[in-house]
C-alpha cells in the first residue's frame, strides 16, 4: 500500500459526523469505492458494501469490521433488477432508511472505437454505467426522501471531458453521468435530496491501469495531472465525505474534478 494510502487509512476521525446514517456504496470492495465506504464508516455511518463477487464482498466486510467499523455487504450486479432489489432490502435492514447513495460501479468491456462497437457493448456499458444508478435511486427514493440531509454522489471520469479515442462508448457513458447529475439535482431538490458527481482522473486503482496505458498512447489528450503522481482513492473519498456532510448542504448538481488539475474554467 502506498505511503499516502496508509496515512489516509490510519486517520482518526474524532468527529463522527455521520452517526446513525446509512450509506449504500456500489462497487465498493476495492479501489475508489472501498475508500469511500471506509471513510463514511469511519465517520460513523453504517455502510452497505456491494460488488458483483460475493468473495470480494466478504473480504471487504471482514477487513472493515476488523477496524471496528459498522458495515454489512451483499453481492450486487447493479445491471440486474433482482440484485438491486436485494441491495435495497439489505440496506433497509439496518434502520429502515437510507441517507446516502454513492454509485461507483462501472464497466468497460471493450477497448475500441465508438462506431466500431456492437449493440451489445453499447447496451452493457450504458445499462451498468448510466441506467443502473438511476434505477437504483428510484428504488431507494421512498426511503431517502423522509430523512434530513440525504445525498447522492455519482462517479464519472475525466474521459467525460477529455475522451480517449479507444474508450469511445465508455467516454460517452461517463459524459452521460454529468447530465444525469444535473437532471436529478433539479428533480430531487424539492424532496431535500442533493445530487452531485465526482470526476476522477488517473487514480491508483486496478481499473485505472488500463486507462493510464491508453493515456500514454494518446498524445495531447490532456489527462496528465499537474502533479508528478497519480491520485489515491482516499482523495476521492474525502470529496464524497464532504458532499455527504452538512458542510455541503447548499451544493447540488455539481461535477467536481479530482484529477490534479481541471479542464473547466
Amino acid at each position: 500500500m502506498p505511503h499516502s494510502a496508509r496515512m489516509f487509512s490510519q486517520r482518526e476521525n474524532k468527529s463522527r459526523t455521520q452517526t446513525n446514517r446509512v450509506a449504500v456504496v456500489t462497487g465498493s470492495t476495492k479501489g475508489i469505492g472501498f475508500a469511500i465506504a471506509r471513510r463514511l464508516a469511519q465517520e460513523g455511518a453504517h455502510v452497505v458494501i456491494s460488488s458483483r463477487k460475493q468473495q470480494n464482498v466478504d473480504q471487504a466486510v471482514a477487513m472493515l469490521k476488523e477496524e471496528g467499523l459498522s458495515v454489512t455487504g451483499t453481492m450486487c450486479h447493479v445491471g440486474k433488477a433482482k440484485d438491486r432489489e436485494h441491495l435495497v432490502a439489505t440496506a433497509l435492514e439496518h434502520s429502515g432508511g437510507v441517507d446516502f447513495l454513492v454509485c461507483v460501479a462501472g464497466v468497460n468491456p471493450l477497448v475500441g472505437s465508438t462506431l466500431g462497437s456492437s449493440e451489445q457493448i453499447w447496451d452493457k456499458i450504458l445499462e451498468v454505467n448510466v441506467k443502473a444508478p438511476a434505477m437504483l435511486l428510484s428504488q431507494l427514493l421512498p426511503h431517502m426522501e423522509n430523512r434530513r440531509g440525504s445525498s447522492v454522489v455519482l462517479v464519472s471520469s475525466m474521459v467525460a471531458y477529455l475522451p480517449i479515442p479507444a474508450l469511445g462508448v465508455y467516454n460517452t457513458s461517463k459524459t452521460a453521468l454529468l447530465g444525469l447529475c444535473k437532471s436529478l439535482a433539479v428533480e430531487l431538490a424539492p424532496k431535500g435530496i442533493r445530487v452531485n458527481c465526482i470526476v476522477p482522473g488517473i487514480i491508483n486503482t486496478d481499473f485505472s491501469q488500463v486507462v493510464s496505458i491508453k493515456v500514454q498512447q494518446c498524445q495531447g489528450c490532456g489527462l496528465c495531472s499537474a502533479f508528478p503522481r497519480t491520485g489515491e482513492p482516499e482523495e476521492c473519498a474525502g470529496i464524497v465525505s464532504f458532499l455527504c456532510s452538512s458542510d455541503a448542504s447548499f451544493i447540488t448538481g455539481e461535477n467536481i474534478v479530482v484529477a490534479g488539475f481541471s479542464p473547466k474554467l
